[in-house]
C-alpha cells in the first residue's frame, strides 16, 4: 500500500493516529486543570510506566490541553547529569518577564526574578551562551538552597500567575532522573503552592519507581499527587488503535492480522505502532492480512533492535550487560536480585554496583524490595538476541 499514506509513525513521543485507551485519564486531568484555573484545588499528576507506553505523548497532550484552557506552559525533560536548575531557569525566567509586564503582577514577578539568581549560580558555567539579562541587586552572596528557595520561587511564580490572571503548568518528562534532593524539593515546593491555592500545577512522567521514591521523600506526596499507571492497552483499545487509522485511509485489516499484532506486541503502544507501520508497507491491494504481519515481523524486530533497544544496550558496560543478560534468562517480569546473582555466579553484594548503575540509567527498576525488572518491554527477548550465549 502507499507508504506516503501510512497512518502509523512510530517514534519517540510521536502522537499515534488514534489515542485509544487514554481518553478517560486525559478527561480527568483536564477537569483538574479547569478547576485550578477557576481557583479551586486539584491534585497534580505524575504518570508512571515502562518505556514505550506513551507517557511522553500523554504529557505533550496535557500541555496542549492546558494551553487551550489558557495556561502558560513550561515543558522540560530531565536528563542524567543535568540539574533541575538548568531545566527550569530559561522557561521560568521567560514566564516571569512576561508576567512583569502586567501591572498587577509586576511585584510578584520581580520577586521571582530575584529568586532566579540563586539558580543562576549553579548553572552559570553551563549556560554562558544564554543571555538572561537579569539586572538585579546583589544579595550578599547567599547560597541557593533547593529545599527552602525552590518553594519560594514557585510560590512567587504562582502569585505572579494569579495576579496576571493566567495559570501556569510545569510539565516534566523523565522525572526519575532528578536527584533525590531535587525531587524532594520539588515535592515540597508543590506542597506549598497547593497550600496557598495558587494557579500553578505540575504534570510529570517517569518510570515505575517514582511513587515509592516520592513516598520515601515526603510522606504526604501520595496525597498531593495522582500516580496513574500507564501500561499496555486492553485488547479492545489496542484493536481500535490499529483498525481505526487503517479504516480512515480507506483500507482494511483482517481480524487475524490484528490478533497476530496484539500477540507479538503484548499490546504495548510503541510496538503496536511499529508492527502496524511495517505491516501496512508490506501489504498490497488495500488489505492487511496475517501473512503481511508475519512478513513484517523480522522487519519490525530489526528496526527495534537498531533504533529502540540498541541505544539503551550501548550505554551499559560489560558487567552491566552481564547483569542484564542474566535477568533476561529468568524470563519476563520481576525477579529476585539473588536469582540474578545466581545466574551470574557471583555474590549479591558484588553485583550491587552494577544493579545501582542500571537503575540510575533507567534500564531496570525495583518493583518491590529485593526485586528487579526491565523498564523496557520485551527487552529480555532482545538481550537473548544480542547476547545469545549467556555469560
Amino acid at each position: 500500500m502507499d507508504h506516503v499514506l501510512n497512518p502509523f509513525a512510530p517514534g519517540a513521543g510521536n502522537p499515534p493516529p488514534e489515542l485509544a485507551g487514554r481518553l478517560g485519564l486525559l478527561a480527568s486531568i483536564e477537569t483538574g486543570l479547569r478547576r485550578v484555573a477557576l481557583g479551586r484545588p486539584s491534585q497534580s499528576v505524575i504518570m508512571v510506566g515502562l518505556r514505550g507506553v506513551g507517557k511522553t505523548v500523554l504529557l505533550v497532550r496535557i500541555g496542549a490541553i492546558a494551553e487551550e484552557i489558557g495556561y502558560r506552559t513550561l515543558m522540560m525533560e530531565a536528563h542524567d547529569g543535568r540539574t533541575l536548575s538548568e531545566l527550569m531557569v530559561p522557561g521560568l525566567r521567560s514566564a516571569l518577564v512576561h508576567f512583569s509586564a502586567i501591572r498587577a503582577a509586576a511585584d510578584a514577578a520581580r520577586q521571582g526574578l530575584r529568586m532566579l539568581k540563586g539558580f543562576l549560580r549553579s548553572v552559570s558555567l553551563k549556560m554562558q551562551d544564554v543571555e538572561l539579562g537579569l539586572a538585579l541587586e546583589d544579595d550578599g552572596g547567599k547560597e541557593f538552597l533547593p529545599h527552602t528557595d525552590l518553594p519560594e520561587l514557585l510560590v512567587s511564580v504562582g502569585q505572579a500567575a494569579r495576579a496576571a490572571g493566567r495559570p501556569m503548568a510545569l510539565l516534566l518528562d523523565e522525572v526519575q532522573y532528578l536527584s533525590p534532593a531535587e525531587f524532594s524539593a520539588l515535592i515540597m515546593a508543590m506542597h506549598r503552592v497547593s497550600q496557598l491555592n495558587l494557579p500553578l500545577v505540575f504534570a510529570g512522567a517517569g518510570l515505575p519507581q517514582l511513587p515509592a521514591l516520592a513516598g520515601d521523600s515526603k510522606t504526604y506526596a501520595e496525597r498531593m499527587f495522582q500516580f496513574p499507571q500507564i501500561g499496555a492497552l486492553e485488547a479492545a483499545d489496542a484493536t481500535s488503535a490499529i483498525r481505526k487509522p487503517v479504516a480512515a485511509e480507506g483500507a482494511e485489516i483482517d481480524d487475524e492480522a490484528i490478533g497476530e499484532i496484539l500477540n507479538i506486541t503484548a499490546c504495548y503502544p510503541y510496538f503496536l505502532q511499529q508492527w502496524a507501520h511495517d505491516s501496512w508497507n508490506i501489504a498490497e491491494g488495500g488489505r492487511i492480512t496475517r501473512q503481511d504481519v508475519l512478513q513484517a515481523t523480522p522487519v519490525a524486530i530489526a528496526v527495534l533492535d537498531r533504533d529502540f533497544f540498541r541505544v539503551r544496550f550501548d550505554r551499559c558496560n560489560a558487567s552491566e550487560k552481564r547483569y542484564l543478560r542474566a535477568l533476561a534468562a529468568l524470563g519476563p517480569g520481576a525477579h529476585r536480585s539473588g536469582q540474578v546473582a545466581d545466574r551470574v555466579g557471583a555474590k549479591l553484594t558484588s553485583l550491587a554496583p552494577a544493579r545501582d548503575k542500571l537503575i540510575r540509567k533507567g534500564m531496570i527498576y525495583a518493583p518491590r524490595y529485593g526485586e528487579v525488572a526491565f523498564t523496557v518491554p520485551l527487552f529480555d527477548a532482545y538481550m537473548k538476541r544480542v547476547m545469545p550465549d549467556e555469560v
